[in-house]
């Protein structure tokens, strides 16, 4: 097969007509090589997604710590989450902690680690 029969191929001239090899070349510069490529397109539109869904999450946590407030305004809601988180207790009280059996396997095992 000489130049002559690879010429006359309808392929051979599509390949290299100008335009064509202009345009590909377009092409693959804007897919791999620009500063604004689709390979770098894609991962910014991971690290939207998931800032996105961090920030319904976070959303989420700031309405829970919002409802949380609102309950500790009321003095009686504030004793409370002050006796239940922080063992707190009045002058004179005495606080007992149960403890079961199934707890204390499980704060042994956080120590050992």
């Amino acid at each position: 097969m000489g130049l002559k029969e690879l010429k006359e191929k309808k392929w051979f001239s599509i390949a290299t007509n100008l335009y064509i090899v202009v345009l590909t070349a377009f092409v693959i510069w804007m897919v791999f090589f620009d500063t604004n490529s689709l390979l770098i397109h894609m991962e910014l539109k991971k690290q939207i997604n998931t800032l996105e869904k961090q920030k319904d999450f976070l959303k989420n946590e700031i309405e829970k710590d919002r409802k949380t407030l609102e309950k500790l305004s009321d003095p009686e809601e504030l004793e409370k989450f002050a006796r239940e988180k922080y063992y707190l207790k009045k002058k004179g009280e005495e606080i007992y902690l149960i403890e079961y059996e199934d707890s204390l396997k499980n704060k042994e095992d956080e120590q050992e680690e």
